[in-house]
């Protein structure tokens, strides 16, 4: 049998702890202003963590760095644009990386000011994604942009711009045309509703998406020493991009080490954790996971943001 009186012990007083009075959060109140709030949060874990993520992007923005974001379209869909929006017009976002959707979403609030059909209710008679006007205005756009040496985002951005839309000061990526901002757009074939189209050119559209694949590689170069790479939702296709970008950037000679990365869900994926947050910034720089929806995760990093800045 075991004598528990002869357990070891030893002082509380001379342990390490991780958690401090001084990181407690602050009580509530009313009538608080946000960076208040935002000061209040406790500095443990994943409150802590979205303080420094929003300290890299302040310091990258100071420091003339990218700041890369990358978004599935769910963020588009979610009504975030506007946040997006301020964002490139505060020069705060350098470079945005979306999927085929995130284009398809764009231009319908541009078109219509809504967007986001009944999957289920379509699928049973074969009416998803069959709406016209998505298919031909993207389609062709990329046709067209393609034949002139633009890319992908390019391609469609200038479209819209040119195009009478009646909502598309509400367009992220019509926004980003006017403010200089490139739009990288990597497309998979066959995961967008407007590949199903006659209008719809395969080789034009990934001869677009590479030239979007070669300038997300040369916006990737200025993310050494205090670049942010930012992915909101995403679970597969950017942060797989994102990684031979990353690979294809250095493999060309160009050093690009001590940055940040942080990747936004609201669950826990293995891909954004590895290609996003862990193998990129290995051996230098951080990178951070917190997992919140991104109706609310997006405006709170994004007024931190322009609270610092």
């Amino acid at each position: 049998m075991i004598d528990i009186h002869k357990v070891k012990t030893y002082s509380v007083k001379k342990r390490p702890s991780k958690v401090r009075f001084k990181d407690f959060a602050v009580l509530p109140a009313p009538r608080r202003s946000f960076l208040d709030f935002y000061k209040s949060m406790p500095d443990i874990l994943k409150a802590k963590d979205l303080h420094s993520v929003v300290e890299a992007i302040v310091r990258a923005r100071r420091n003339k760095k990218s700041v890369i974001f990358m978004a599935g379209a769910h963020v588009i869909k979610c009504g975030l644009n506007p946040v997006l929006i301020e964002l490139i017009k505060k020069k705060v976002i350098t470079c945005i990386c979306l999927n085929g959707a995130g284009i398809i979403h764009d231009f319908e609030i541009a078109f219509l000011g809504r967007t986001s059909e009944d999957v289920l209710e379509n699928l049973k008679s074969g009416k998803f994604g069959m709406g016209k006007e998505t298919a031909d205005f993207i389609n062709n756009a990329v046709s067209e942009g393609s034949l002139q040496g633009l890319g992908l985002g390019a391609s469609v951005a200038a479209k819209i711009e040119s195009a009478k839309l009646r909502f598309k000061n509400l367009s992220l990526l019509y926004n980003a045309f006017k403010f200089k901002v490139p739009v990288c757009v990597l497309v998979a074939i066959g995961t967008d509703i407007i590949h199903q189209h006659p209008s719809f050119n395969a080789g034009l559209t990934g001869e677009a998406s590479l030239k979007d694949f070669y300038s997300l590689t040369e916006n990737i170069k200025s993310l050494n020493n205090d670049g942010v790479v930012l992915n909101f939702g995403s679970a597969v296709i950017l942060p797989e991009v994102f990684l031979k970008a990353l690979n294809l950037a250095r493999n060309l000679k160009n050093k690009v080490e001590n940055f940040t990365t942080a990747n936004f869900d609201m669950m826990y994926h293995y891909r954004p954790m590895q290609n996003v947050v862990c193998r990129p910034t290995q051996g230098s720089g951080k990178g951070y996971y917190i997992v919140g929806h991104h109706e609310i995760m997006l405006p709170l990093l994004a007024q931190a943001v322009i609270e610092k800045i």
